[in-house]
C-alpha cells in the first residue's frame, strides 16, 4: 500500500473549515495517515500555500513526527510533555514555530494549502528554528515515499 495523508474535517481539494484558520481557533487539523513504509523510522510535514501574493507562503514545518495513523489537532506550538505526540516543529513563513492557519488576503481568491507528509528512512537533528528549506535539505537522500491532501480556503 502506497503512504496516503487525508483529515476527516476536509475532503482532497475541498474546503478546510474555518476553525482551522485565522478566522476560527486557528488550530491545526486532524491528519490521518496510511500506507507508512515498513523501513520508515519518522515523518516529516510541510504545509504551504503556493498561491499566496507574495509567492509560497510556509504554514507549518514539522519532523520527527512518530509513526502513527494519526496526527491530532491542536498540536501545541511548543513542546508539551502532557501532548500525545511526538514530534518538533521549526518556523514558518511568519518566523513563529509551529502551525499557523490559512488566512489569504479578503478578496483574493481561493488558496491551495499543500499537506505534505514525507516518510523518512532517519530521524534528523535539527534545531527548533528550522525553515521549509532546511528541512528539504535535510531529508534528502532519505525521503522514502511522500504524498499529499490539498485543502482550499478563500476569505470574501
Amino acid at each position: 500500500m502506497a503512504l496516503k495523508i487525508s483529515s476527516p474535517v476536509f475532503k482532497n481539494n475541498d474546503y478546510i473549515p474555518s476553525t482551522y484558520t485565522c478566522e476560527g481557533r486557528n488550530i491545526n487539523p486532524t491528519l490521518l495517515t496510511e500506507g507508512i513504509p515498513k523501513r520508515a523510522r519518522s515523518l516529516a510535514l510541510i504545509m504551504d500555500d503556493p498561491d499566496a501574493p507574495m509567492g509560497t507562503f510556509v504554514h507549518w514545518v514539522a519532523w520527527n513526527i512518530e509513526l502513527v495513523d494519526e496526527i491530532p489537532e491542536r498540536i501545541p506550538k511548543e513542546y508539551s510533555v502532557t501532548h500525545p505526540l511526538t514530534l518538533n516543529q521549526g518556523k514558518n513563513s511568519a518566523q513563529q514555530t509551529g502551525y499557523m492557519g490559512p488566512c489569504p488576503p479578503v478578496g483574493h481568491g481561493v488558496h491551495h494549502y499543500h499537506f505534505k507528509i514525507y516518510a523518512l528512512d532517519t530521524t534528523l537533528d535539527l534545531p527548533q528554528n528550522t525553515t521549509k528549506e532546511d528541512l528539504l535539505e535535510a531529508m534528502e537522500g532519505h525521503i522514502i515515499e511522500e504524498t499529499e491532501v490539498v485543502g482550499l480556503y478563500k476569505r470574501d
